[in-house]
């Protein structure tokens, strides 16, 4: 664990957050849990005290249209201080989260980042493929940098209550449902597959051995077989419906759950309780080969729709 961050912990001071790349909605929302005391999901002992903007992306819509109003939130009404570039923010902050919405630019901020030795969160997807994934963590190895990554929805509060409802049964199978929308930049089911993915991957575990893929107009079906021969799949659709939910399947009865915000306990709110804990003390509460594992289930489903054949996945040496 770098200096900087024990040094936080130690004094009691709270743990200076940077962070990179603003064109992504959650700054706002991590930002607001982490400095208004007056919310009801407020998450004391961290700061985003330096941020870095970044640079937009021009081809994506998503990235290019909302930064600005991004950054007068945070500057203006959360007073994290913007910085001009990467190396600045390094010097203000004990740990970092890395943001920026366009997958394809993770890895080189990525890689300026390891250098420094501090732990790095970073937003899903971690990456657009696994052979980049791979190479993102052989880098933090060679520094000894802590790194996590995931999506919200891992922690979404039905999901973990129902996973600790089994009565000592097994998990035999399961299968998620949410939203699948489409972004040309950004790999297929990279983007909103990721979701429903990691609740997957979170129920089932990383030995997942084949993965099958279709596509209507309307709905995508992603089955995925675990060297165990248990089956779970994740279903996406783009009706309009924007739930997320799914079905446990133990050994003697199936139980489904959906994922509700208004509710429960914000699935972001969650995530960010994880995060400030992974970044006070360094310690993952993911397994990397299991984020390994999410991005090359993606990638084998990108590949099984384009050949329209069942993928069958190897474990990667790392």
């Amino acid at each position: 664990m770098p200096a900087s961050s024990s040094a936080a912990i130690s004094t009691g001071k709270p743990l200076r957050i940077g962070m990179i790349g603003l064109d992504n909605p959650r700054v706002v929302s991590f930002a607001k849990l982490l400095h208004n005391k007056g919310e009801p999901n407020y998450i004391g002992g961290a700061r985003l005290t330096a941020a870095y903007p970044g640079i937009p992306s021009l081809d994506f819509s998503l990235s290019a249209n909302r930064l600005d109003g991004y950054v007068e939130e945070l500057r203006d009404r959360q007073r994290v201080t913007m910085l001009s570039s990467l190396e600045e923010v390094a010097e203000k902050c004990d740990a970092w989260m890395l943001e920026a919405v366009d997958g394809r630019t993770r890895v080189a901020l990525f890689a300026q980042m390891v250098p420094y030795g501090k732990p790095i969160f970073v937003d899903k997807p971690f990456a657009l493929d696994s052979s980049t994934a791979e190479e993102m963590i052989r880098l933090a190895a060679v520094y000894g940098t802590p790194w996590m990554s995931c999506s919200a929805l891992r922690y979404a509060v039905g999901l973990t209550s129902g996973l600790r409802s089994g009565n000592g049964e097994r998990l035999c199978g399961a299968d998620f449902y949410g939203p699948m929308g489409l972004e040309p930049t950004q790999a297929g089911y990279f983007w909103y597959g990721i979701h429903t993915a990691e609740m997957l991957f979170r129920a089932l575990g990383p030995d997942c051995t084949e993965v099958h893929a279709v596509r209507t107009a309307e709905h995508d079906v992603v089955t995925g077989v675990w060297r165990d021969g248990r089956i779970g799949a994740i279903r996406g659709n783009r009706t309009g419906n924007e739930a997320f939910g799914g079905v446990l399947h133990w050994t003697s009865f199936s139980q489904p759950f959906e994922v509700k915000d208004e509710t429960d306990k914000p699935y972001l709110a969650s995530l960010l309780e994880a995060v400030v804990s992974f970044l006070a003390t360094g310690q993952s509460p993911i397994d990397l080969e299991e984020t390994l594992a999410i991005m090359r289930f993606l990638e084998a489903a990108n590949l099984s729709l384009a050949q329209k054949t069942t993928i069958k996945l190897r474990r990667p040496i790392l």
